[in-house]
Order: structure tokens, then C-alpha cells, then sequence
């Protein structure tokens, strides 16, 4: 649904600023590694109106690009625009994970992006569906806790969209590892949810590796809130 907030024309030019951020925040996904073939994808939610922009299913990434990227309604509509700007392409469906992402933000009205991956070590434990232990103080900063398993849930409509709201509604993770399947990530924005892929994939090798060497160690409860509340309120510039 498009709000007649903004002029047709500052419309237009919010669109094409979040495709074009959408398009490129992809390339994080490839050079961490997080993504193989056409696998995964990146959405942000449109400012000001109830509208999100993800990638098209299927095409590979050296492919994708702003004009490329496809704008949906929140419940995964496409929408071809206002007047005689045009954001969509006939020919292009959404990712097939679309009704999952618009789910979240119908749900969940502070987040703003969106992200999924297949990343080999967070998707193994998905496979084990087992949480990954809060063992590392960058896992306190990140996640304030465990990296969370929600349900078991199959492609193709909302189902999966349902099990990341029930397990990061009440949690200050921003990643879920979506059993049997793999995590997907939230955040302010949709860079942030970027972010959280990356550090999700970190932490779930890192945490891997320790348990081949030994028995890690459980960071303390309180050691994590007091660590989590430096990171998000003291940390950076």
C-alpha cells in the first residue's frame, strides 16, 4: 500500500535509494562468503510507507542491480509504482522468501531489514537445531545472549515469517537459525541485518571450533547484560 505521504516525485526518489542500497548491500553477502549460486537474499523496508524492496528469485548476484530489485506491498504484493515511475519488471518474480520478510515487518514495525543466508557453520547449527551458546564476549555485544533455533517451517508462504517473529519477538537477538533450513537476520536497517549475518557466521564458526578442541564456557548472565548494554549504548562513535 503506498501512503500519500510524500509527492509522487520524493516518492520516486526514496524507491530508488533503497533499491540501489538493497542491490549493493548483496555484495557483503558474497564477499563473506555467506551465499552460494543464487541462494539468499537482502530487503529493507521503504521509509514512511508499507512497502519493502527485495531481490528477484533466481538471479545470480554478479547479475543483480538497483533497476533489478523488486518492490512489494507488506505482504509481498508487487507494486509497479506511482505516475510514471516504474519498480517493477513482469518478467521478474520476488524471491521466493518474500512472504517470510514481509511477515516480519508487518509484525515486527521497528525492523527494517531483513536478511537470509545459507552460511555453511550457522546453517550446521540449524541442521543440529541447536542453539549457538553465548560462549564469546562478541557474541554478548552482537546478540545479548544465545543465537536462538526457532521452528521447523517450509518455503512458499508465511510459515517461516511466523517462526522469526515467535523467537526474536522477546529477544534481543537479531538472528534466528531457522531449524533444518538456516538464519536469517534482522535490524534498524537493513545494512544492520547485513551486519548480523556476517557476525551470525562468525561466531557459529568460532564457537564450532572451540567445541573440537573442549567444552566452552558459558559467559555469565550478568556478564552478558552488562556487556550487551556497553556495546549498544557506549560502543562506537
Amino acid at each position: 500500500m503506498i501512503k500519500e505521504t510524500d509527492s509522487p516525485q520524493d516518492l520516486a526518489a526514496t524507491v530508488a535509494q533503497v533499491r540501489t542500497e538493497v542491490s549493493a548491500l548483496h555484495a557483503y553477502l558474497v564477499t563473506y562468503k555467506l551465499v552460494v549460486w543464487t541462494a539468499g537474499n537482502v530487503s529493507a523496508r521503504v521509509p514512511g510507507q508499507e512497502l519493502m524492496v527485495i531481490k528477484p528469485s533466481g538471479i545470480e548476484y554478479d547479475q543483480l542491480a538497483p533497476e533489478l530489485m523488486i518492490v512489494t506491498d507488506l505482504h509481498g504484493v508487487p507494486v509497479d509504482g506511482v505516475d510514471s515511475a516504474h519498480w517493477g519488471n513482469p518478467d521478474l518474480a520476488p524471491s521466493s522468501d518474500t512472504d517470510a520478510h514481509a511477515y516480519v515487518y508487518r509484525h515486527m514495525p521497528d525492523v527494517h531489514g531483513v536478511v537470509h543466508t545459507h552460511s555453511p557453520y550457522a546453517t550446521a547449527w540449524a541442521a543440529l537445531d541447536e542453539p549457538v551458546p553465548c560462549v564469546l564476549t562478541m557474541m554478548a555485544d552482537e546478540f545479548g545472549g544465545d543465537i536462538p533455533i526457532g521452528p521447523f517451517a517450509l518455503i512458499g508462504d508465511d510459515s517461516i515469517g511466523r517462526g522469526i517473529v515467535e523467537t526474536l519477538r522477546e529477544s534481543k537477538s537479531p538472528a534466528v537459525l531457522m531449524k533444518n533450513h538456516g538464519p536469517f537476520t534482522i535490524g534498524p536497517s537493513a545494512k544492520a541485518a547485513v551486519k548480523a549475518a556476517v557476525m551470525v557466521e562468525e561466531v557459529a564458526k568460532t564457537v564450532h571450533i572451540a567445541r573440537q578442541i573442549g567444552t566452552p564456557i558459558p559467559i555469565d548472565a550478568e556478564h552478558v547484560a552488562r556487556l550487551n548494554d556497553r556495546y549498544m549504548n557506549v560502543y562506537g562513535q
